[in-house]
C-alpha cells in the first residue's frame, strides 16, 4: 500500500457521521437561556461531551461552573456514570492524595479501612475538580502523571489502578497568571485546558434575569408551601439593572430571603439595591422590561381621590384591600398598612371579621 492508499484509508477509517447539535439534544433543563452567549456555551457543552476530553471552566463565583460541568455529564455518554464532584480548595494537606486517590488499610494514622479516591469513585464518569486554582502545589505533578497515565496509585499501596474518567476543572482564578507567579504548573494547565468553556456572568446576560427570577420564585414558593411571589415592573425593571456581583448564585438567594422575610419584602429588596448602584445600561435591559416599566407613574398619594370620608370606613376598606392583595396573608398585609401584626389582628376583628374567617393561603404549584 503506497502512501496515497495510506492517507485514503486513515481518512476514512476517521471520519464520523455529522452530529446535528441542538436544544432537543440537551439532557439539563437548569441551563436554559435566551442569551446568545449562553446559546454557544450550549453548543459547547454538546461537543466536549460528545468527545469526553479535559475541559477547564472558568467564570466568577456564583456564575454556575458547577452546573456547567453537570452538564456536560448529562449530555455525554457517561450520563449513566458517576459524577464525583471535589473541591480542591478543601483539600486537607495531610490526607490530600488519599482523597483524590485513594489509600490502602493501615497507610497512615487513622485508615481503619481502604479508600477508593475521587478518581476511582468516578470510574467511567467525569471528576469534577472545583478550584483546581487552589490545588496544593505538591499534589499538582501527582495529579499531572495521572492525567498523563491514566492510572493511579493508592497510598500506601504499589499497585497502580487504571481509571477511566474525563476531568472537568473549574476556577475563578486567572489561572495564567497563576502559572506566572509560580503558584500553578504550567504543564498541568496546557493538560486540563483542551477545551476551556468561559462562563459568562449574570450581568452580561440580563436576558436571562427574569427566567431566574420566575424560576427561583417558583421553586421556594413550592419548597416554602408560600403563595407565589411576583416582583411588579418597577422592581423587575430594577433588579435586571442590578450588577449582581454574585451572579445567579446571589439572585437565587435574594429570592430565597423573599420568601424566609415574606413580612418585609420590600426591606430585603431595598436592602439589595442598596449595596450597589445597577452598572447594567439601559441598552441592555431586555425591550419588554423597559416598556412595561415605563408606564406612566401614578399621582402622588396626597392628589388621589378618596372613595369615602368616614374614617371608620376607609379603615375597613385600607384593611380588606391588604388583606385581598396579600390573599390573606396578615404578615404582609400588616406590613401594607405600616402597623404590627398584633395591631392587624385586631383591626381584621373590629373592621372585617368575615375576611378573618375565610383568609387563607393558596399552596403554589410545584415548578417543572
Amino acid at each position: 500500500m503506497d502512501t496515497t492508499q495510506i492517507a485514503t484509508a486513515a481518512q476514512a477509517g476517521y471520519q464520523r457521521p455529522a452530529r446535528a447539535i441542538s436544544r432537543a439534544d440537551k439532557r439539563w433543563p437548569r441551563l436554559e437561556s435566551v442569551s446568545a452567549a449562553m446559546r454557544h456555551l450550549e453548543e459547547s457543552i454538546c461537543r466536549v461531551a460528545e468527545f469526553q476530553c479535559p475541559v477547564l471552566v472558568t467564570g466568577e463565583t456564583g456564575c454556575g461552573k458547577e452546573e456547567v460541568a453537570r452538564a456536560i455529564h448529562s449530555a455525554g455518554p457517561r450520563r449513566d456514570k458517576p459524577f464525583v464532584a471535589i473541591n480542591c480548595g478543601g483539600l486537607v494537606a495531610t490526607i490530600a492524595e488519599s482523597q483524590l486517590f485513594g489509600h490502602e488499610k493501615g497507610a497512615f494514622t487513622g485508615a481503619q479501612g481502604p479508600s477508593l479516591g475521587g478518581f476511582r469513585a468516578a470510574h467511567g464518569g467525569v471528576l469534577f475538580l472545583d478550584e483546581i486554582g487552589e490545588m496544593p502545589v505538591e499534589l499538582q505533578p501527582k495529579l499531572l502523571r495521572v492525567l498523563q497515565r491514566g492510572d493511579v496509585t493508592p497510598v500506601g499501596s504499589s499497585e497502580d489502578h487504571r481509571v477511566d474518567v474525563q476531568v472537568i476543572a473549574a476556577t475563578n482564578r486567572d489561572l495564567d497568571a497563576e502559572v506566572e507567579a509560580g503558584n500553578f504548573r504550567e504543564d498541568l494547565f496546557y493538560r486540563l485546558t483542551t477545551v476551556h468553556l468561559s462562563v459568562p456572568p449574570l450581568r452580561d446576560r440580563v436576558d436571562d434575569i427574569p427566567r431566574f427570577i420566575e424560576h427561583f420564585a417558583a421553586f421556594f414558593a413550592y419548597e416554602y408551601d408560600r403563595p407565589l411571589w411576583q416582583p411588579d415592573a418597577d422592581l423587575l425593571e430594577r433588579l435586571v439593572r442590578y450588577p449582581w456581583p454574585g451572579n445567579v448564585r446571589q439572585l437565587a438567594q435574594t429570592i430565597q430571603r423573599a420568601y424566609i422575610f415574606e413580612d418585609r419584602i420590600d426591606r430585603v429588596m431595598a436592602e439589595l439595591l442598596a449595596t450597589g448602584a445597577g452598572d447594567v445600561t439601559a441598552a441592555t435591559v431586555p425591550a419588554a422590561v423597559t416598556a412595561e416599566a415605563a408606564q406612566p407613574a401614578p399621582p402622588a398619594p396626597e392628589d388621589r381621590p378618596v372613595p369615602v370620608f368616614n374614617l371608620d370606613e376607609l379603615r375597613r376598606l385600607a384593611v380588606r384591600q391588604a388583606l385581598l392583595k396579600t390573599e390573606g396573608h396578615r404578615g404582609r398585609a400588616a406590613e401594607l398598612l405600616g402597623v404590627s401584626l398584633n395591631t392587624m389582628t385586631r383591626l381584621v376583628a373590629e373592621s372585617c371579621p368575615e375576611i378573618a374567617a375565610r383568609a387563607g393561603r393558596k399552596r403554589a404549584v410545584k415548578p417543572r
